[in-house]
Order: structure tokens, then C-alpha cells, then sequence
């Protein structure tokens, strides 16, 4: 269990789950729900379960690739823990596990759910033609406020498709900074990604536009929800604004040639940036 969970970085959820959590709240919200519990274990599970599935398979996918890369020839693929046809098994596992979750909430969460999959898995192909990668990760991880809303509600709403694309532009962001670690080699193997494209100083200016874009979208979503819910009191906003701290923060810490702390702006500024907007956020619904 531990070798899987290594894997596909579980510790990683962190990003996506709070935003989950998120728009699961926004529609208990707006709804009668009965059974919360049980529907929010099921919102979990489905979370986890397509994140796991999309984990797995792009490190089975990327094996040959990551063998290649000193930064990644110790995943467990390349270094032998994992065998890939094993692998291969868990990503079917939990696809199917998620496709059947799915199935228990609601009739268009399991009509979307192979669409979801397309997404989140095919994901892992994409470095292969396009610099664009870093935003079809964004919509793998903000599907998450959007098919918690669904799992509740059944149907769209303005503001968890705001929530949605503000985390599309979030990961964009921060995940082209995580690739600037690999310019060298996605340039030497033909990889595609923003830094190998326009080089370091260039991808560090797109990755502030996407995180700015992410403030505005933020703000635009914080001001509707106020006025969809007057009761709201000042947690979302804080949140909100510590949140837009958090990223301005770690546009600080990296810099070209100037790679040391990339682990720190890309773990734990967003690790803590969207643990602490959404708890705060949820704390302001329920509350």
C-alpha cells in the first residue's frame, strides 16, 4: 500500500480535495440534501479514485521518460518497485472504481464520468505535442469543484464553474514552474512545456498571468457568492485573500537559474494556500 500510495503522490490530493470540499459545500448550500455523509464520503472517493487512476497511469506512461530524467529515474516504475503491468491494473481499478461511484450519485455525474477520465488520464500524452500541458493539468484538478457541485446538486451553477476554471488557471500556473526543473531535458527529448518553449524568464511571466487571472476569477466568484448568500460573513475573503498572499508569495521564491526553492512554491505555498481558502470558505457556509 505504501509503495502505490508513493506512487501516485497521495500527499499531493492536497491540491484538489479542498476545492472538492468546496464545491460539495456550495451545493449542500444551495440544496436539501439528505445523507450528507454519505454523499460526501462518496464525493471523496470519486476524487480519489480519478486522481489515483490519472497518477498511476502517467507514471506508466512517462516510465521510459522518467528512466531517462535523474529527477525522476527513482519513481517506482523506472527504479523496479512497481512492475508496470501492475500498475496498469491499479489505473483500471480505479477507473472502473470510479466509474461506479459515479453511478450511485446521479444520472449525469455517470453520463460525464468517461469524459472526466479522458481528461485526467489523457492528460499524460499531451507533453508529447503540445507546451499546453500545463493547462489540461488545470482542468484535470478543477474538475474537482464542479463534479462535487454535480454530485449534490445534479446540474451547473455559475459559481463552482468560476471556482473551476480559477484552479485551471492555478495548476497552469504553479505547474509551470515546477517544470522549469526539466528545460534541458524536455528540449534534449522533444517533450513539450512552456519553459522549453519560450525558456525560463518567458514561462515565469505566463505563469504570473495564469496566477492573476486566478486572483480575478477568485474575486469575481467570492463577490457572487456573497451576494447569492447575504449571510456570509468575512471567512471567504480572507481566505480569498490569503490564498492571492500565498501565490504572489511564491512568484518570490523562484526565479531564473535560481531553482533551489522550487519545491517550496510549488508544494507548500499551494498545499497550505488551498487548505487554508477553503477551510475557511466552508467554515464561513456552514457557519
Amino acid at each position: 500500500m505504501k509503495k502505490y500510495l508513493s506512487l501516485v503522490k497521495f500527499s499531493h490530493t492536497i491540491f484538489a480535495l479542498p476545492f472538492a470540499l468546496l464545491g460539495f459545500s456550495l451545493a449542500v448550500k444551495s440544496y436539501e440534501v439528505s445523507s450528507i455523509p454519505l454523499l460526501l464520503l462518496k464525493v471523496v472517493a470519486c476524487m480519489v479514485f480519478a486522481r489515483s487512476a490519472a497518477m498511476a497511469f502517467n507514471r506508466y506512461v512517462d516510465r521510459r521518460i522518467d528512466s531517462k530524467n535523474p529527477r525522476t529515474a527513482q519513481r517506482e516504475i523506472p527504479s523496479g518497485v512497481i512492475r508496470p503491468s501492475h500498475a496498469l491494473l491499479f489505473v483500471v481499478f480505479n477507473a472502473m472504481a470510479f466509474i461506479a461511484v459515479t453511478y450511485t450519485l446521479n444520472p449525469l455525474c455517470f453520463v460525464l464520468s468517461p469524459v472526466a477520465l479522458l481528461v485526467v488520464l489523457g492528460y499524460s500524452y499531451t507533453k508529447r505535442f503540445t507546451a499546453l500541458c500545463h493547462l489540461i493539468l488545470g482542468l484535470g484538478l478543477g474538475l474537482a469543484p464542479v463534479g462535487a457541485y454535480l454530485a449534490v446538486s445534479g446540474s451547473f451553477d455559475l459559481i463552482p464553474v468560476l471556482y473551476g476554471i480559477a484552479v485551471i488557471t492555478w495548476v497552469a500556473g504553479f505547474d509551470i514552474i515546477y517544470a522549469l526543473q526539466d528545460v534541458g531535458f524536455d528540449q534534449e527529448h522533444d517533450l513539450h512545456s512552456i519553459p522549453a518553449f519560450l525558456g525560463q524568464h518567458n514561462a515565469l511571466r505566463v505563469s504570473t498571468i495564469l496566477h492573476v487571472i486566478c486572483a480575478v476569477l477568485l474575486l469575481v466568484a467570492g463577490y457572487l457568492a456573497s451576494q447569492t448568500w447575504p449571510d456570509l460573513s468575512l471567512g471567504h475573503w480572507i481566505g480569498t485573500i490569503c490564498f492571492i498572499g500565498l501565490l504572489v508569495y511564491q512568484h518570490t521564491l523562484v526565479k531564473p537559474n535560481q531553482l533551489e526553492k522550487v519545491n517550496l512554491a510549488f508544494f507548500t505555498t499551494n498545499g497550505i494556500g488551498s487548505l487554508l481558502f477553503a477551510a475557511l470558505f466552508i467554515v464561513d457556509l456552514v457557519w
